[in-house]
């Protein structure tokens, strides 16, 4: 299927809390009632408090999304679409949504969407909050691209 979008999302843990690949890749895929009993991970990309990002599925960066690439980030679009989580996402007391992106994330998720937009230019970058009826990733997408600069042709209204 031809890539038309990159979804940004949290992994809606309390500010501040390490989480690891592999908690998530468990979330997701470990049986009910202990995980989600998928068969793949959410997203294809985990970026870590510290900034540091981690692939969990290795992407061809190409035009379109492998069946090896889908993952389950959002009901009804996730052949069409990469996924990209930052750890965090609620406020310490685990009841709020919250921005709690650290610098470092912030510099490392800019990265990601200045890498996908140079081999595909035409692509539109959202949060799963414009897909879902979900805080996720606890912050409006558009208003922050608009914020960084990134190209209003790029930004899902």
């Amino acid at each position: 299927m031809h890539f038309q979008y990159l979804i940004i999302h949290c992994t809606a843990t309390p500010a501040g809390r390490w989480v690891s690949p592999e908690d998530v890749k468990r979330w997701h895929t470990a049986p009910n009632p202990y995980g989600n009993g998928w068969k793949q991970v959410g997203y294809s990309d985990l970026i870590l408090l510290d900034g540091s990002r981690h692939q969990f599925v290795k992407h061809n960066n190409d035009l379109t999304i492998d069946p090896f690439e889908i993952t389950n980030g959002v009901a009804g679009i996730n052949s069409i679409s990469r996924h990209l989580c930052y750890v965090g996402g609620l406020d310490k007391t685990f009841h709020k949504a919250q921005d709690t992106r650290t610098p470092q994330q912030i510099e490392t998720m800019l990265t990601i969407i200045h890498e996908v937009l140079a081999y595909a230019p035409n692509i539109k970058i959202a949060g799963h909050n414009q897909f879902a009826n979900k805080a996720c990733p606890s912050f409006f997408v558009p208003d922050w691209l608009r914020k960084v600069e990134v190209a209003e042709m790029n930004i899902e209204r």
